[in-house]
């Protein structure tokens, strides 16, 4: 008789339940309906922890008495003036439009599209660069090193995300990383498909800890079998 295997078993699991109840909410730009405005000034009133991120956040209340959850970058202090608009200047924690960012400045929290509140460069440590202006748009230097063309109109903090030590310090024991991976609803420890027995996985059993088969399966396997690299459209070493 077969076993329910743990690709199965995770959608159920409230091991993977996040405690979203913990969170504080979205870190994003400020609206962009309120954008056309020339230069609105905030206070950062906090800086706090958020469960789900490995970055701090900042509580900034504007002088328009909007409250925006920002990402803090470093130094950024309690009480610290922050502002965004088209006047705003490219001072740590600003909120500016990449169209209005000089060359080479480091940047953060930097959107996809127009409006999308930040997708580039969120976790603590990373920070983006805006390489040059064009007809096209705005080329920016990704954390991963890749360089991509937005548009002008796209915003961005001043910056370097805080928090960048966090992984420089061990975490000793085992017990640790259980409590570091529950509060952020992740599964561990997780236990290798090869190391199973052959009833428990469709990579268990052997002699030694193997695979006994390849890894690429179907888009349509069943999901008793939908374990490794699904629907590849490549396989094996880059050459």
């Amino acid at each position: 008789m077969g076993k329910v295997i743990r690709a199965q078993k995770l959608g159920k699991s409230r091991r993977r339940q996040a405690n979203s109840h913990k969170f504080k909410g979205a870190a994003a730009h400020h609206p962009l309906k309120l954008s056309n405005e020339k230069l609105v000034k905030g206070k950062v009133v906090d800086i706090i922890h958020d469960p789900v991120r490995n970055a701090p956040l900042a509580k900034v209340v504007y002088d328009n008495k909007i409250k925006v959850n920002m990402i803090a970058p470093i130094k950024l202090q309690v009480g610290q003036e922050v502002a965004y608009g088209t006047e705003a200047q490219p001072h740590v924690g600003n909120s500016l439009y990449l169209k209005n960012i000089p060359e080479g400045t480091m940047v953060y929290n930097i959107e996809a599209t127009p409006g999308d509140g930040g997708k580039f460069a969120r976790s603590a440590g990373n920070f983006g660069k805006v390489i040059t202006h064009d007809e096209s748009g705005t080329v920016v230097q990704l954390p991963s090193g890749a360089f991509k063309t937005l548009n002008s109109n796209c915003r961005a903090n001043i910056g370097i995300v805080a928090g960048g030590g966090f992984a420089e310090k061990p975490l000793m024991k085992a017990g640790r990383r259980w409590h570091k991976t529950r509060a952020k609803g992740k599964l561990y420890p997780i236990v290798r498909g090869v190391a199973m027995n052959s009833r428990n996985h469709p990579f268990g059993g052997g002699g030694h800890p193997h695979t006994g088969k390849g890894k690429t399966v179907s888009r349509h396997a069943p999901p008793g079998r939908k374990v490794g690299s699904i629907s590849a459209k490549k396989s094996g070493r880059g050459r």
